[in-house]
């Protein structure tokens, strides 16, 4: 509603400019950034913007400084934000990217998505392995020339070897993880929008978590009601004697909530936690307006922060409920409030994080000639409302387990510090003491002193958009991968500059869902803890290929070297290596990335942001397994050359096969042995080890194959032979194990 050429008219919000005076009353969506100019009991729902659940009483008279948070600018309205209550006229400020959601726009923007921790490990990875292959072949080659092997033989040979060193599974391996990982993260109602993500999960250390219905409800509740007589408890029953039940009659007749459409209430989020709590202590809307019609109204503003309902009674006498602020409240009451030590109630029920509401009450022989606030004086106390945003269910436990699991949680909230301090204690982020820090404080440091305190401070409230991107930023910077939860659009510019970006689902705003690479669909703070398992399941699987793939390489690489320096002949011809890097890092390398998790996954701390592929001993397993691997293959070359075998090269080829498929049923776990594992516990991985068993026997015993792969039909001894030698891969490996749980305990 925009006045224009002196007329009001109705006009596409995207036609509005500067100067431009417009209308808005409850139900509207404010459409660009206003000042106001006169209001009447304006309340609005700015928790998408500033994360404060409650909605904020707006005041057109406020003059403020300019400096002064979002959050506490009574005398603006800011696109985006939702008119709860009341009305207002006001001259347009702002619009389109100049308005405060437009500056969060472009922040989200500006901000920019960090490689995945898996990424990074593979880039290094995949260099360091170039220049070791590079190396390696070329000694292998220059050892042939030295022994007179023929050139073109040799060069084939290296070049195989190459290419065997090479893991051309992994991305495929990684790919199907990820995929894996993302198709049973969505049974745990977290939805992955980029596949990376689901392994970054796995390297998290912190979870910056935004409170406002992400921790919480976003739902305000009343929690508990105080009378003098009870102290706190139920909101107390309609009874016979109505002078012993008026705080009821209180809450539910002073109450601007009304039913709409589907039985649905409509109102200030406030008004809706009173009128639910009093119907259901018993108290019917219906009945009471009855009983007590309303006569005349003084309307909450922000300078009396009260507001006054006048209702007739039986007997022709009138009540007045008065509803506000305690401060506002109390000193009207005609018993001496501070002595009773009623202030002090209050004081304490609101440090809890609780939003504490004053009820009164006055008696009229008959409806007063004219209403004003001077009849707001010489009331009879009532009680208090305690309200609160709920925590969400399991919140405290998901903040439990991560904890157990390393993963330091923070809140980083709009809402007041107070408010923020209470739900952090009662969620198990902060304990009593804890240090909470404002918006503005935050403000006073620049980067290199908020980076000295990033990892000291759990609680941060009153925190502008720019704000959550530098604790973000500092926490990195620490070399801490970073989590980051929200709904609103407030939080979208921190959801994409953080190392994940998770978003609400059911509440949260399609730019946060836009700008997260997770989405949880059931908004629960808790889904968080089964991505996590998940991701570090994920890493654990990967780990687990590219150990298996490097010793199977590794092995390959000892023969060839090692068989010239015990004076045997080429043990391998090109095509059986490349025979053997793809039968033993396919099949079975994809059925590692279904392996379950292991029991301790989520007992340990998170992986360092720095930490190598190749750390708690994945090296020198591939190089000590894999010399193992290779002396078994050059003992059955051996056996077969001292008996005048003619299949000793098959001998050799088949024995390697085998050998390295035993190896990828006993890596399942870096820690349990295979029998507390279950040998088909992954059904997947003895089928793959089937599988290619069954085509390693092909290649050998098809006549049409043998010309092919060079190989020859094996008799019954010899390939009695190639089975058994392997099975020793087995006991070394657990007896590795055995040595590293012991070191462990």
């Amino acid at each position: 509603h925009v006045l224009r050429d002196g007329a009001w008219a109705v006009i596409d919000a995207n036609r509005l400019v500067p100067g431009d005076i417009v209308r808005v009353e409850a139900g509207d969506a404010v459409p660009a950034d206003l000042r106001l100019l006169q209001s009447h009991d304006l309340r609005v729902d700015e928790s998408l913007l500033t994360g404060e659940s409650a909605t904020i009483h707006k005041d057109a008279g406020a003059v403020l400084a300019p400096s002064t948070p979002m959050a506490e600018q009574v005398n603006l309205a800011f696109k985006s934000s939702l008119v709860a209550h009341g009305r207002a006229d006001a001259v347009v400020i702002a619009t389109g990217m100049n308005t405060a959601v437009g500056h969060i726009a472009s922040l989200l923007s500006a901000a920019q998505r960090e490689k995945t921790p898996l990424q990074k490990r593979l880039t290094r990875f995949s260099r360091n392995l170039a220049m070791v292959v590079l190396v390696i072949c070329a000694i292998v080659f220059a050892t042939g020339l030295a022994r007179g092997e023929p050139a073109l033989e040799m060069l084939l040979i290296a070049v195989s070897l190459a290419v065997a060193a090479v893991p051309e599974a992994l991305p495929a391996v990684v790919t199907v993880a990820l995929a894996m990982g993302a198709k049973r993260m969505v049974k745990h109602n977290a939805l992955i929008r980029r596949l990376p993500a689901v392994e970054t999960l796995g390297s998290v250390t912190y979870v910056c978590s935004d409170k406002t219905g992400t921790l919480t409800e976003n739902r305000m509740r009343a929690e508990s009601f105080y009378s003098s007589d009870a102290g706190w408890g139920e909101l107390p029953a309609p009874r016979e004697n109505r002078d012993q039940s008026l705080f009821g009659a209180a809450v539910i007749l002073n109450n601007d909530a009304v039913r709409a459409e589907q039985d649905r209430l409509q109102g200030d989020p406030t008004e809706i936690a009173l009128f639910e709590a009093a119907e259901s202590a018993g108290w019917l809307r219906a009945e009471a307006d009855t009983r007590w019609p309303r006569q005349a109204e003084l309307p909450f503003d922000a300078t009396r922060k009260r507001m006054s309902t006048f209702h007739r009674t039986a007997d022709g006498s009138v009540l007045m409920f008065v509803k506000g602020a305690p401060e506002a409240v109390l000193p009207a009451c005609s018993l001496n409030a501070d002595d009773d030590g009623l202030a002090r109630i209050a004081e304490e029920r609101a440090a809890q994080g609780n939003r504490v509401l004053a009820f009164g009450y006055r008696r009229f022989e008959s409806m007063p000639d004219a209403v004003g606030i001077e009849l707001e004086t010489n009331l009879t106390f009532l009680g208090f409302a305690a309200l609160i945003d709920p925590p969400r269910e399991h919140a405290a436990q998901a903040v439990k387990d991560c904890l157990s699991a390393g993963i330091v949680p923070v809140m980083i909230t709009g809402d007041h510090p107070a408010t923020a301090g209470a739900i952090a204690k009662t969620l198990g982020i902060i304990a009593d003491g804890g240090r909470v820090m404002a918006g503005a404080e935050l403000a006073e440091l620049d980067e290199e002193r908020l980076k000295a305190v990033a990892k000291d401070v759990r609680v941060y409230a009153r925190v502008s958009p720019e704000q959550k991107i530098k604790i973000v930023r500092a926490l990195q910077l620490q070399g801490e991968f970073v989590a980051m939860t929200g709904d609103g659009v407030n939080d979208a510019p921190a959801l994409k500059q953080a190392d994940i970006g998770v978003a609400m689902g059911m509440r949260g705003t399609e730019v946060a869902r836009e700008a997260a690479s997770m989405v949880l669909l059931d908004d629960h703070f808790a889904t968080i803890v089964h991505a996590v398992r998940e991701g570090r399941r994920i890493y654990d699987n990967v780990r687990k290929f590219v150990k298996y793939t490097l010793t199977s390489n590794s092995g390959e690489i000892w023969v060839l070297f090692l068989a010239p320096l015990f004076g045997m002949p080429v043990p391998l011809q090109a095509v059986q290596i490349l025979w053997i890097n793809l039968m033993t890092d396919g099949l079975p390398g994809l059925a590692l990335a279904m392996e379950a998790a292991e029991k301790n996954v989520m007992s340990r701390p998170p992986r360092r942001p720095d930490e190598s592929i190749f750390a708690h001993g994945l090296w020198q397993h591939a190089l000590g397994v894999g010399l193992a691997i290779g002396l078994l293959s050059l003992a059955a070359q051996a056996w077969a050359l001292a008996n005048q075998s003619p299949h000793w090269q098959t001998v050799v080829f088949t024995t390697l096969v085998f050998s390295q498929l035993v190896h990828a049923m006993v890596v399942r776990s870096e820690r349990e042995s295979l029998w507390r594992l279950g040998w088909f516990s992954n059904p997947w991985i003895m089928a793959a080890i089937g599988a290619t068993v069954l085509l390693q026997l092909m290649v050998i015993y098809v006549p049409w194959l043998q010309p092919i792969f060079h190989t020859t039909a094996l008799p019954p001894l010899e390939l009695a032979l190639c089975f058994t030698l392997p099975w020793l891969v087995l006991v070394i490996v657990e007896a590795e194990k055995f040595v590293r749980r012991r070191r462990q305990k």
